[in-house]
């Protein structure tokens, strides 16, 4: 009893403040990017300068680095382990696979490609086949924490078999070469992204003839009343988690307005599409909580 009591005076005095603010925020309307002036873009629920955009989402990982993993553990009640499993699934790598985990920094979805591998029948294997992932992503502070992980977890190229490069790099402007990867992964990644156009462009770049596009991000619900719920329990909730466990909740409160400010199913699907992809379906996980989309390079 005690305990809980403790609770509820930490999220009365600490989070009630933060609480209203995202209440506010719920309930305004949003202007889309195409309604914005020129140079303009969303910070969450904000309007803001392009080149602000990329500063502050960049504060929000150096921020959160450290308990990313644990945060999401914490948000989804662990459901987005499941979520990342299926989509290593739909990707089904082989050992001559190449692949550039972009957004990857703290390493769930590389670790999860190594461990496919590792898992796959010694028939699949390609004689003297040398599997590599190259991990990219924008903060270094995200990228420190997943080769800290990889250590603990014993994924070194000499014992797992893998060649694994860490590569700071922005998503919208890749320094690597053309038509240099069979498959690229982007995680709950994208929607942090000021132009997820030049995103989708430099992944078709840099990824070979008949290479595939794979992403999982947060979507729309088809259902109104499970939008609903869900809306009060990101908005409400999660903010409110992020201040005790973290000591942050802007951070989430950026968290939850990006998702919901992130386009639907349908129309990212579309954008796939305009960026040269062929073949582009998605897959809806947890009632639409999150979307799996897949595009090949044909």
């Amino acid at each position: 009893m005690a305990f809980w009591s403790g609770i509820t005076k930490i999220l009365s005095i600490r989070c009630a403040a933060q609480l209203g603010l995202v209440r506010r925020a719920l309930t305004t309307q949003i202007k889309t990017v195409e309604e914005m002036k020129p140079g303009k873009t969303h910070f969450g629920f904000q309007e803001v300068e392009e080149e602000e955009k990329t500063k502050k989402v960049h504060e929000v990982f150096e921020t959160v680095a450290e308990k990313y993993d644990l945060m999401n553990d914490v948000m989804s009640m662990g459901i987005h382990r499941v979520w990342k499993d299926i989509f290593m699934q739909r990707l089904a790598p082989t050992p001559e696979t190449k692949l550039l985990d972009m957004a990857g920094g703290t390493g769930d979805i590389t670790f999860r490609y190594i461990k496919y591998l590792q898992n796959l029948p010694a028939s699949q294997g390609a004689q003297g086949a040398r599997s590599s992932v190259t991990v990219c992503d924008i903060n270094q502070a995200m990228l420190d924490v997943g080769k800290q992980r990889a250590l603990k977890l014993g994924f070194t190229p000499e014992l797992c078999g893998v060649d694994i490069s860490w590569v700071c790099g922005d998503a919208e402007k890749l320094n690597l070469p053309d038509d240099s990867f069979d498959a690229y992964t982007i995680a709950f990644g994208i929607r942090n992204c000021t132009h997820i156009d030049k995103v989708l462009e430099e992944a078709y770049r840099v990824l070979t003839p008949g290479g595939r596009f794979l992403c999982l991000e947060f979507s729309q619900l088809p259902n109104s009343t499970l939008q609903w719920v869900y809306d009060q329990y990101s908005f409400q909730v999660i903010p409110v988690l992020g201040q005790l466990f973290v000591g942050q909740w802007k951070p989430y409160q950026y968290l939850v307005e990006s998702i919901r400010q992130f386009p639907n199913q349908e129309k990212f699907k579309s954008m796939i599409e305009d960026a040269g992809f062929r073949q582009v379906t998605f897959e809806n996980l947890t009632f639409g909580t999150c979307a799996i989309h897949s595009g090949f390079k044909l």
